[in-house]
C-alpha cells in the first residue's frame, strides 16, 4: 500500500528520492510527497502520481543530502494535499512519513489538542510527529523522543523521522515492512527491498520493535524490545520494468506469462523421473509417515489460486487439503493442528492478514511454509520454509502472471508429495509433460486470443455479469469475476453452475452476460444444461472452451477456444482469456487497468 523511501549521504537527495518513489508506485498511491533537510526542512506534496510531483519540483532548487519521501494510499482522511505525507511539527523542526494505522489515534489526538496542538490534516499519521515533538521539546534526544512517542502508540507503523538540527534519519517498524541498506554514497531506507537494491545488496530487514538510526557513514539498529536485526545479503534482482511497446503493465504482464512460467518451472521438474523438486517445500520421511493435512492461506487472487491448488493437491496426492481466506482465518480462534502443514500464499509477502496467520501458527508451534513472489519479504522471512514464484516484478494491481505461477507451484507441490504416497510415475510424467509444454500453449493462445473483443462488447455496458463453472472451473470463474470487478468496476457474481437454480437464476434476464468456463470433463453435460437455463431467460452466453470442442459453439453468443490441456493444467489455461476480457473491458470504459480506484497492490494494513 503506502511506500516510504529515505536517503542520507553525499549525493543530492532530490533525484534519489524521486527515483525511489517511482519504484514504489506499484504498491498503490493517491498522493506523494518529499521532505528535504538543508538549513530548514522543505516539504513538497501533491495529489497524484510521482511524475506529477516530479513536475511540481523539477525547476526548484532543493539542495540537501538528507530526505524522506512517501506515496500515500488513503486510509484515515480524504485524498488531499494536506493529508499527504510527510507531516511536519508545529515548529517545522521535525518531519515524518508513516505506513500503517494508529488504533488509538482518537485518544492521542484529543490529548494533543488539549495541550494546544493544532492539526493540519485528518490523518492518524500526523499524531506521530506531534508526539515526537512533544518529547523533543522537553529536551530529549531524537532517539529517545521517538521511543517515548512509540510507547504511547497502539497499532502498526513503519516510520521515518528527520530533525532540523540533526543529520540523521530515525526509522522504526511494527507490523509494516522497513528495510535499510548502506551503499557507496550513503544510507537508504525503504518499505521495499527492491527500491534500494540498485544501491546495495547488503540490507537490514527491520523486525517489529526495531529502530534504525541512519547516518551518512553507517546504520545503527536499536530496539524497543531487545531484538537485534542483522545484515543479510539480498541476492534477488527485480527491476521495475518499462512498458516498452505495451500500453499498460497489465497487458504486458499477461503477455509475459509464458516466460514467467518457464522461470517458475526451471530446474524444478524432472520429467523422465516423474518428479518435482521444490526444495523449500520438501517434506521429510518422518513428516510424510505421519498422517498430514495441507491448509493453504491467501487473500484475493492468492486465495483463489490456493483453492485451485488445494483441489489439485488433494486429488493428486490423496492428502486432505483445503484453503482459507487470510482475513477470516483468525476470526473464530482456530485450533492450530500439529498434523497439518500450513502454507501462506502471497505475491508481496507483506499481506497483513496472512502475516497475522503466519505468526499465530508459529506461536502455536505449527509448521508454516510460504509460496511468495517477493524475495526478502516479511512472510518469506517468517516462514520456516518455502518456495519463491520467480514471476518477476508485477506492477499492475490486478494479478495475472503471479496467479499462474502460484497455481503451478502448488501443482508441483502436489506432485512432489503425491510421489511419496500413491501417485504413480506414469501419472506424474503425464502431468509434468503437460505442465512443461504449457508456456508454449499460452504463447500460441496469446498470438490468437479469439473473440475476446466480441465478449467485451456484450459485457461493457452491463450492470451485472455472471461467471460460472463446475469443479475447479468454478474457482476459475471466481477469479475471472474478481478481475473484471477490479479493473472495470462492473458488479460480478460467480457461482458453481449447479447452484444457479438455488437462487442466482432469479437475476438472469434479457441481455445479462454469463461467462462459462467449460473444459471437456465429466461435468460438461450438466454445465450445458445450466447454460440452457440461462439462454431460455435471455442471457448472452460467453463460453471459454477447448479448441476441439466444436459442438459447444451452438450454445454460445461468443465462444473463445483455448488450447486443449489436461485437467490439472486447465485452470491456468482457462484463466488467461478471463484476464484479457477484464483488461479490454477496462480499456473500453476508459479506465486505467493498472491502477483501479481504491485498490493497492500490497495490502499491508487491516
Amino acid at each position: 500500500m503506502c511506500g516510504i523511501f529515505g536517503y542520507i549521504g553525499s549525493q543530492n537527495v532530490k533525484q534519489i528520492l524521486l527515483e525511489g518513489l517511482k519504484t514504489l508506485e506499484y504498491r498503490g498511491y493517491d498522493s506523494t510527497g518529499i521532505a528535504i533537510l538543508d538549513t530548514d526542512i522543505t516539504l513538497k506534496k501533491c495529489v497524484g502520481s510521482v511524475s506529477e510531483l516530479d513536475l511540481t519540483i523539477s525547476n526548484l532548487d532543493l539542495p540537501g543530502k538528507l530526505g524522506i519521501a512517501h506515496t500515500r494510499w488513503a486510509t484515515h482522511g480524504k485524498v488531499t494535499k494536506k493529508n499527504s505525507h510527510p507531516h511536519i511539527s508545529v515548529n517545522k523542526e521535525i518531519a515524518i512519513t508513516h505506513n500503517g494505522i494508529i488504533d488509538n489515534h482518537k485518544y492521542l489526538r484529543n490529548m494533543l489538542e488539549s495541550e494546544g496542538v493544532i492539526f493540519e490534516s485528518e490523518t492518524d499519521s500526523e499524531i506521530i510527529v506531534h508526539l515526537i515533538a512533544k518529547y523533543y521539546n522537553q529536551g530529549k534526544t531524537p532517539l529517545d523522543s521517538v521511543k517515548s512517542a512509540l510507547i504511547l502508540i497502539n497499532g502498526t507503523w513503519g516510520i521515518c523521522v528527520i530533525f532540523k538540527n540533526h543529520d540523521l534519519i530515525i526509522c522504526a517498524r511494527n507490523g509494516s515492512p522497513m528495510v535499510s541498506g548502506r551503499g557507496e554514497h550513503g544510507s537508504f531506507i525503504s518499505s521495499d527491498p527492491h527500491s534500494i537494491s540498485k544501491y546495495t545488496n547488503e540490507m537490514i530487514f527491520l523486525e517489529d520493535g526495531d529502530i534504525a538510526i541512519l547516518k551518512d557513514d553507517g546504520i545503527e539498529v536499536d530496539s524497543l524490545n531487545g531484538h537485534s536485526s542483522k545484515v543479510v545479503k539480498f541476492e534477488d534482482t527485480w527491476e521495475i520494468t518499462e512498458l516498452g511497446d505495451f500500453e499498460h503493465h497489465m497487458i504486458k504482464e499477461i503477455s509475459e506469462q509464458p516466460e514467467s512460467l518457464e522461470r517458475c518451472l526451471s530446474g524444478r521438474i524432472i520429467i523422465d523421473k516423474g518428479f518435482c523438486r521444490l526444495r523449500g517445500l520438501e517434506l521429510s520421511e518422518r513428516e510424510l509417515s505421519n498422517k498430514i493435512n495441507i491448509h493453504l492461506i491467501g487473500c484475493g487472487t492468492a486465495f483463489h489460486a490456493s483453492e485451485m491448488g488445494a483441489m489439485a493437491i488433494e486429488e493428486i496426492s490423496g492428502i486432505s487439503a483445503k484453503a482459507s481466506v487470510g482475513s477470516e482465518f483468525l476470526i473464530n480462534n482456530p485450533i492450530i493442528k500439529m498434523d497439518t502443514i500450513y502454507i501462506a500464499v502471497s505475491q508481496s509477502g507483506e499481506t497483513s492478514d496472512v502475516l497475522d496467520v503466519v505468526k499465530k501458527i508459529k506461536n502455536a508451534g505449527g509448521l508454516i511454509m510460504g509460496v511468495i513472489n517477493v524475495v526478502g519479504s516479511t512472510i518469506a522471512r517468517e516462514c520456516e520454509r518455502g518456495a519463491y514464484m520467480h514471476a518477476g516484478s508485477e506492477i499492475s494491481v490486478a494479478s495475472t502472471k503471479v496467479c499462474t505461477n502460484m497455481i503451478a507451484i502448488l501443482l508441483m507441490f502436489g506432485i512432489q508429495i503425491g510421489r511419496a504416497n500413491n501417485l504413480s510415475e506414469k501419472d506424474s510424467k503425464n502431468i509434468l509433460q503437460e505442465l512443461n509444454i504449457l508456456p508454449n500453449k499460452i504463447r500460441d493462445y496469446l498470438n490468437d486470443p479469439g473473440d475476446v473483443l466480441a465478449a467485451v462488447e456484450l459485457i461493457k455496458d452491463s450492470k451485472l455479469v455472471f461467471f460460472m463453472g463446475r469443479g475447479v472451473s468454478s474457482i476459475v470463474a471466481k477469479e475471472g469475476a474478481l478481475k473484471l470487478m477490479e479493473v472495470a468496476y462492473i458488479p460480478c457474481l460467480s457461482y458453481p453452475s449447479g447452484e444457479m437454480k438455488h437462487g442466482p437464476l432469479a437475476l438472469i434476464e434479457e441481455g445479462v452476460p454469463v461467462v462459462v468456463i467449460l473444459p471437456k470433463n465429466k461435468s460438461r453435460e450438466r454445465v450445458i444444461s445450466n447454460i440452457e437455463e440461462c439462454r431460455t431467460r435471455g442471457a448472452k452466453i460467453i463460453i471459454i472452451h477447448e479448441e476441439d470442442d466444436n459442438e459447444i459453439i451452438e450454445y454460445a453468443d461468443v465462444s473463445i477456444p483455448i488450447p486443449q490441456t489436461g485437467k490439472y493444467i486447465s485452470p491456468i489455461m482457462s484463466n488467461i482469456p478471463l484476464q484479457l476480457i477484464a483488461y479490454h473491458t477496462a480499456l473500453s470504459l476508459n479506465i486505467n487497468p493498472d491502477k483501479p480506484r481504491n485498490l493497492a497492490k500490497s495490502v499491508t494494513v487491516h
